[in-house]
């Protein structure tokens, strides 16, 4: 793998690469024999490319690090990371091929077929990853060192495990967080790995191993426990006319990412990525729906339902004349050993 040169990243994605086929806005799920028509339709890069999209398009400099083939879909997907000015770190892998995945919407959801074989494990590719003040990861056990040894370095790791296709939600499967920063399910995969009956319990019982625990609610918004800090928030979900799910909780996860590298509050840095993960799945086509930054206030404006105006009142006052927060480092926020068991609204 070798990173093209330019600007330095700020933000390392890092994890499994698919081109993503989207069908949005379905009146029902196909049935055998059936065809179905729909307008709303989207394609672009997928999988970890919906962080490093939402964060590019954020206006923070992203490389991008995982696995393509030689393939004519694998030149496609790369053409397309490069014009969103994505730093490539991709390696190329002979006699194998990107996985495609299309994803269906319907009844408030989606399905999801994949078509071709996994990458490899992640450990060898981040080997001559370069080191960035955040890191989002499809994480799994091969990268347990590499991990600990970037968060000793400065580095925060944002991680997601995903689905457990065999769903056993074995708890040790969480051990590949220790030295990871923060924690991104959603409320069905958090309630699972914990055992517990509510999204608050589940992300109080991930913050006892992570700083931060953020578990995402679709639309009910979202929880995130810092055990840091003690403090806890809980923000509701953006109004918007739902399209396509499809990538949302990554748009989520590369929006919080990105916040990371601001001076905001953790309730304001949430309120930013919820904002973000809303605005994208009023659209079809998964991350490549994803808004620019200087989309986020005509948007509000052109929503005034949406959200209270005081809600992102923080968020006008960050854009003011066009600035952004994201353009200089600022003060950081150092996450703490300790966990605390109270914790502040």
């Amino acid at each position: 793998m070798t990173v093209a040169s330019g600007p330095t990243p700020r933000l390392l994605t890092a994890g499994q690469l698919f081109l993503d086929l989207v069908f949005a806005d379905l009146a029902s799920a196909p049935r055998l024999g059936e065809e179905h028509w729909t307008p709303a339709f989207g394609w672009g890069p997928g999988g970890i490319a919906n962080y490093a999209i939402a964060a590019a398009r954020l206006g923070v400099t992203t490389v991008l690090s995982a696995d393509a083939g030689a393939d004519p879909l694998s030149r496609l997907v790369r053409d397309r990371l490069a014009a969103e000015g994505i730093v490539d770190g991709v390696r190329e892998v002979p006699d194998w091929a990107l996985p495609v995945t299309a994803a269906m919407n319907y009844d408030g959801d989606r399905a999801l077929v994949t078509g071709g074989r996994p990458a490899a494990a992640l450990a060898s590719l981040l080997r001559e990853a370069p080191v960035t003040p955040v890191a989002a990861l499809h994480i799994d056990e091969s990268v347990s060192a590499w991990v600990r040894e970037r968060a000793a370095r400065g580095t925060k790791v944002f991680a997601d495990i995903g689905w457990d296709a065999d769903e056993q939600w074995d708890a040790t499967a969480l051990d590949v967080l220790d030295g990871c920063h923060a924690f991104l399910p959603n409320e069905a995969e958090a309630r699972a790995y914990t055992r517990t009956s509510d999204a608050r319990s589940a992300a109080r019982a991930l913050a006892e191993r992570v700083p931060l625990a953020v578990v995402t609610r679709g639309g009910r918004g979202a929880i995130a426990v810092d055990s840091a800090a003690g403090e806890e928030v809980e923000v509701d979900a953006v109004a918007i006319d739902f399209i396509d799910a499809t990538g949302a909780g990554d748009v989520f996860g590369g929006a919080l990412a990105a916040a990371e590298l601001t001076a905001w509050s953790l309730r304001e840095r949430v309120e930013f990525a919820t904002l973000v993960a809303a605005i994208t799945v009023s659209r079809p086509g998964g991350a490549a729906a994803a808004p620019r930054l200087d989309e986020l206030l005509p948007w509000l404006d052109a929503h005034p339902a949406a959200a209270d105006p005081a809600r992102f009142a923080f968020l006008r006052t960050a854009l003011h004349d066009g600035a952004s927060p994201f353009a200089s480092s600022t003060a950081s926020r150092t996450a703490s050993s300790s966990h605390p068991t109270r914790f502040k609204e």
